[in-house]
């Protein structure tokens, strides 16, 4: 089992989607960008928006796809570059993309936890709730507030981001309707999420949602979404799902490689 987990941190820590030192090379598309100095936070956050033509071709509203790891030099621009890409080949409805970029990414994508070696590299946990919180009461109004929106929200992520997904989906069902994970850290907290699944969902609030997720080639990973594909099989709790194996692609190619199969899935 602590094999498994350093491996898992290592890899977070180094080769995941939206790490500090990677260097981006996708190009930067058009788009806009304001702080919110939040309150529950206790910090200001850079939010990266980016339109579709369309936007600015009608008066209509549209649904809105939400990004943690949404920075300029994390996963903002290559997300950008594939909505715009797909909706123009006519393969999904026209988004509005919010990036949320990152200030301490391990404590705000992560619940708590008293595991040992989860605290040897995430010395911060448990402020998920606090990023949730602060989507939903500070960001969502933002939005709603200064563009034209449909109400209709969909959230992607991977690795630690996925994490989050599948905790906001399981913890607060009425949050998003689409919800997209690849590589989701569920061994975080002894697999947690997917431990307590049966008894996370008893209350139902997932009907109507979709759910898309992935795994790797990591034992780390797909150890659990094949677990979580599983018990999704006995107990769909009432919501649309799809699991896709992808045991050819790493934990640092999964997201690129998935990404429109998800898009396409989830966003119609």
């Amino acid at each position: 089992m602590y094999k498994i987990i350093l491996c898992a941190l290592v890899a977070f820590s180094f080769i995941g989607c939206g790490k500090k030192g990677i260097v981006p090379t996708d190009p930067v598309p058009a788009h806009e960008d304001f702080i919110i100095n939040s309150k529950i936070l206790g910090e200001e956050r850079v939010i990266n928006v980016w339109l579709p033509t369309k936007y600015k071709e009608s008066q209509n509203g549209l649904p809105v796809l939400y990004m943690p790891d949404g920075g300029i030099k994390e996963d903002f621009p290559h997300i950008a570059n594939t909505l715009e890409k797909l909706i123009s080949e006519e393969k999904i409805p026209p988004f509005i993309l919010v990036g949320i970029e990152n200030t301490n990414r391990r404590r705000d994508l992560t619940g708590p936890s008293e595991v040992a070696y989860d605290k040897q590299y995430v010395p911060e946990p448990g402020g998920s709730n606090n990023f949730r919180e602060f989507i939903k009461d500070e960001l969502f109004p933002k939005i709603e507030n200064s563009y034209r929106t449909k109400n209709k929200k969909a959230l992607i992520g991977e690795s630690l981001a996925g994490l989050f997904v599948v905790e906001t989906l399981l913890l607060d069902q009425g949050m998003f309707d689409a919800y997209m994970a690849m590589d989701p850290s569920l061994w975080y907290n002894e697999n947690y999420l997917v431990k307590n699944f049966e008894s996370l969902t008893k209350d139902g609030g997932l009907e109507g949602k979709k759910f898309w997720f992935a795994g790797s080639s990591a034992e780390d990973i797909y150890t659990h979404t094949r677990e979580l594909a599983r018990k999704l099989e006995r107990n769909s709790a009432g919501m649309e799902w799809k699991y896709t194996d992808a045991p050819k692609e790493k934990h640092n190619t999964i997201f690129r490689a998935t990404k429109e199969e998800a898009m396409i899935w989830a966003l119609n």
